[in-house]
């Protein structure tokens, strides 16, 4: 059990590695450029005051939304998509696997859930004991099921010199980023206009009929506001605008699931004051839909 322990504070020092070397880059990169390119190599002041000022702009951004990626927690289903303790105990109480599977398939009638597995079970997740919101998947790196996951990122000696290699250097390193991030931007756009995860790309969530990609794909529009909500005035800055809560997506082409807004919901899924739960999107899902104890 310690030696456990151990390990996994040794994982989660290692973990902040590349965050430091992309920490020493960026604070190269400023001294680099505010210093050396600007403050010692241009001789024109009113050069130097506008590249400082487009670069400070850019930089702000780019030091807001690299601190928002590496502290925001994922999102986990909430509480309604766990078993209760009845419902776990009458669960693991049954040895018949075809009844527990019908327990799943009751819990799973009052839940807003319309993605399968690969084999139309509604997916399930036996390590966190809940049943998986749409889109959701367990990352096996954060070790608990993610909503909307997209997919977990790993993370993967700059001499010093004269200013002419600083700045030199500094063009090349800025150039692979570019390009790298061009590719990755230019994906994510794709993706994004598809509403569509990279999970998603690969392989297509299943549905009652069958697979389909573009099973949440309600149009461009209605897919950016999804992501960036609908002020776009806020769309390029990296405050949370989606739309929903996460455990819910309108479906493309089901009139009988997805008539309603994404927010028209919401409200039918938060708990009352007594705990009960308010109203039910999947009434009339087929109960003869069987349970796959997913990975």
């Amino acid at each position: 059990m310690a030696l456990s322990r151990g390990l996994r504070c040794c994982q989660r020092v290692f973990s902040w590695i590349p965050v430091l070397i992309i920490t020493s880059v960026v604070l190269w990169s400023y001294y680099a450029y505010v210093f050396e390119l600007c403050l010692f190599t241009l001789t024109n002041a009113l050069e130097k005051v506008a590249y400082l000022l487009v670069f400070h702009v850019c930089f702000v951004m780019f030091s807001w939304t690299y601190w928002k990626s590496i502290f925001t927690p994922p999102a986990s289903p909430c509480k309604k998509f766990q078993l209760s303790y009845s419902d776990k105990q009458r669960y693991e109480m049954e040895e018949r696997p075809d009844a527990q599977k019908q327990i799943l398939v009751e819990i799973a009638k009052k839940l807003p859930i319309f993605s399968r597995a690969q084999s139309g079970a509604i997916r399930f997740c036996d390590r966190c004991q809940v049943l998986k919101p749409d889109r959701c998947h367990h990352c096996s790196v954060c070790e608990t099921c993610v909503l909307k996951m997209d997919h977990h990122c790993p993370w993967g000696d700059l001499p010093n010199g004269p200013a002419k290699f600083h700045v030199l250097f500094l063009m090349f390193v800025a150039l692979m980023f570019f390009v790298s991030l061009m590719f990755l931007f230019g994906y994510h756009c794709w993706l994004v206009a598809k509403n569509r995860s990279t999970l998603e790309a690969f392989s297509a969530p299943v549905f009652v009929s069958g697979p389909d990609r573009n099973g949440f794909n309600v149009g461009i529009l209605s897919n950016l506001q999804q992501v960036f909500g609908e002020d776009r005035r806020l769309w390029f800055i990296p405050v949370f605008t989606s739309q929903g809560n996460g455990h819910y997506f309108p479906l493309k082409n089901r009139s009988s699931e997805s008539h309603n807004p994404l927010l028209a919901n919401e409200d039918m899924w938060e708990e009352s004051d007594d705990g009960s739960e308010e109203g039910s999107l999947v009434e009339d899902q087929d109960p003869s839909v069987t349970i796959e104890m997913e990975e």
